[in-house]
């Protein structure tokens, strides 16, 4: 798997050059895995909103110790969830192989401050989807991309001095 970090390194530094003078290597590192993750998280979402859920409200019915529950979900809140976990995984790969990789942090303790800055974007994904969607009206999809711009900037002050900084 490092090889290819380190290939997608490369990809990344090869068009690095004319940035140079505007920002540095890492916020460029950043923003290239970032905006890839973030392309992945838009295609999933919409692929998994008009195909898997169908823009079907999905009725979760589940028993605990002989208990019944039933909640249901509304399509584009169950397109966050399915997708969610996808782009989490796909997200602390490239910022801890290819953009944070000077952090001496050891593994276990950037995925967990990484879950919880991930948690706090899934809150305001979460929150700003029923606001945009269901009280506001907008397109689901274009919700979530303006949500995203939010959480990028969120994200990347928290993946920088908290998440990936060096001890």
């Amino acid at each position: 798997m490092k090889s290819l970090a380190q290939i997608i390194t490369n990809i990344i530094d090869f068009f690095y050059r004319p940035f140079s003078k505007w920002m540095s290597r890492q916020l460029f590192r950043y923003a290239a895995c970032g905006g890839g993750n973030l392309v992945l998280d838009w295609i999933l979402y919409f692929v998994v909103y008009h195909f898997v859920v169908g823009h079907e409200v999905v009725n979760l019915q589940f028993s605990i110790f002989n208990l019944q529950f039933a909640q249901a979900i509304t399509p584009h809140i169950a397109a966050l969830c399915i997708v969610f976990p996808i782009t989490l995984l796909t997200g602390f790969w490239l910022q801890k192989y290819v953009t944070f990789t000077q952090s001496n942090l050891h593994g276990a303790r950037q995925l967990a401050r990484y879950i919880l800055v991930v948690v706090v974007n899934l809150a305001v994904n979460y929150y700003g989807l029923k606001l945009c969607v269901e009280t506001l009206g907008w397109w689901p999809t274009l919700s979530k991309i303006i949500i995203t711009i939010v959480t990028v900037a969120i994200s990347y002050f928290c993946q920088k001095y908290f998440t990936f900084r060096k001890k």
